[in-house]
């Protein structure tokens, strides 16, 4: 099973931040930073999607079909001659049905965290968000999951092979103070200014490889 953060050190992770970069017009290595951190809240907002039969539903027939992880198999397709725009405008809806009313947070934070301007962080969000359910449709055919109880268990599992006990911290990360919004305190998880410190900052702290 392969997590999240080696696909960003891998092959074909360079070539992915290097496209986002020139599509962007910004630095590889801030690139790499605003990725290195969203990828991992956008699967774990998934993550916490999935746990309402509604959601693993929609994530399931959505990765059945149009995000079967064909977009990865030409990236210098995708990334030659500029996204294209249909891309962009799927991201666009990802980030939308995952973040809910939270992306302006998720935008800010990581803006504030990596010293893009939060324009800039949203457009490489718009590009991340196809590629990781690009991604996360492989995974799935690979590992034949076909309900919500194997697509939970490979969001955990691409999140780092985190054990249960930190996957529910993981989404007490994400929903700080419990009332069921999905990024509630995202501004404070990202920049590291949680209330919750030790045992959370700690799992933070290796979830983002900071």
């Amino acid at each position: 099973m392969s997590g999240l953060l080696d696909l960003l050190s891998s092959p074909m992770g360079k070539q992915l931040i290097s496209g986002v970069a020139s599509q962007t017009g910004q630095p590889e290595n801030k690139t790499a930073d605003v990725l290195n951190m969203a990828m991992p809240l956008l699967l774990g907002a998934m993550k916490k999607n999935v746990t309402s039969p509604k959601g693993a539903e929609g994530l399931m027939n959505a990765l059945s079909s149009k995000h079967d992880g064909g977009l990865l198999d030409n990236l210098g397709g995708l990334f030659g001659g500029g996204v294209d725009q249909s891309v962009i405008n799927d991201g666009a809806g990802i980030l939308g049905h995952v973040f809910g009313g939270k992306q302006a947070n998720v935008e800010n934070a990581l803006s504030q965290k990596s010293g893009l301007d939060a324009g800039t962080v949203a457009q490489i969000l718009k590009i991340a968000a196809p590629l990781v359910m690009a991604y996360l449709g492989k995974q799935k055919a690979q590992s034949n999951v076909n309900d919500a109880n194997g697509l939970n268990s490979l969001l955990g599992s691409m999140l780092g092979g985190q054990p249960e006990q930190n996957q529910s911290l993981i989404t007490t990360l994400l929903d700080a103070d419990g009332d069921g919004s999905v990024l509630d305190d995202v501004a404070g998880m990202v920049m590291g200014t949680s209330k919750k410190k030790s045992g959370l900052g700690g799992l933070l702290g290796g979830l983002f490889g900071k």
